[in-house]
């Protein structure tokens, strides 16, 4: 038993990696994403895919919530995207509303910024293989992936129904594309990594072009106001509640 205790310690700490495993309703499982960018090169992207428990049922049409993390959860273990936000709450039963949606938590490589074309590309694969409701998709994100919700608001205007960027920034100058999109920000005001001016600038801006954000400012928090953040339920009785308007 002894010889056989470092192989064990070894296995108990290799790092989870993607698999090609069908998904159960009611479950959480490592998936691949695999694609052909525009110039030709073959790019790959790790996920945790969260099933409702009603994802099997005949003619489903679920609201489709896609999370990015920070930089501290960047790498080749997927593992550590299940440290924060949605991919920690999945399947626990904390919350209905936030447990009736398909969530997408992918990983970004090791020292990159979120590559948000191939976000999308992502995105579009899940519309055409999960039961989602094309009308409710949503994009949320923490520190980094708070810009990356920013981003991709901005470059695909047209495709979420809602945003909910947490402790992020964005480019101010982006806002007259996505004005008509919800938005609901969050942030410490005590934010020692990244500024709370970077919310409110981008609210304001928002504002400015017409739109009608909202904003929570936590006044005791610090960087991680993720957590009473994705911790409230109105927050995702809010999110699921919104809707793309029919086309004209």
């Amino acid at each position: 038993m002894l010889r056989l205790l470092p192989l064990l310690l070894c296995l108990a700490a290799a790092p989870v990696q993607a698999d090609t495993a069908k998904p159960a309703p009611g479950t959480q499982v490592a998936q691949e994403f695999t694609t052909m960018l525009a110039d030709g090169t073959k790019a790959t992207m790790s996920y945790w895919l969260y099933l409702p428990a009603n994802a099997a049922a005949k003619d489903a049409k679920l609201p489709f919530v896609l999370f990015l993390h920070g930089s501290g959860e960047r790498g080749t273990d997927l593992a550590l995207v299940k440290k924060h936000g949605p991919p920690s709450l999945a399947g626990t039963g904390k919350n209905k509303d936030m447990e009736s949606c398909v969530i997408v938590s992918p990983q970004c490589p090791d020292k990159q910024w979120w590559d948000t074309k191939l976000l999308k590309l992502l995105c579009d694969d899940i519309v055409k293989t999960q039961p989602v409701d094309p009308n409710r998709l949503y994009v949320t994100g923490l520190s980094m992936g708070g810009f990356g919700t920013w981003a991709l608001l901005a470059e695909n205007p047209d495709f979420f129904a809602a945003g909910v960027p947490i402790c992020g920034g964005g480019e101010t100058k982006t806002a007259e594309k996505f004005k008509h999109v919800p938005v609901w920000a969050f942030h410490g005001a005590k934010d020692s990594a990244v500024p709370v001016k970077g919310s409110e600038e981008m609210i304001a801006a928002l504002e400015k072009a017409g739109g009608k954000p909202k904003l929570t400012i936590y006044p005791d928090e610090d960087h991680a106001s993720w957590v009473p953040a994705y911790n409230d339920p109105a927050l995702w009785t809010w999110l699921v509640a919104q809707k793309k308007p029919a086309a004209k």
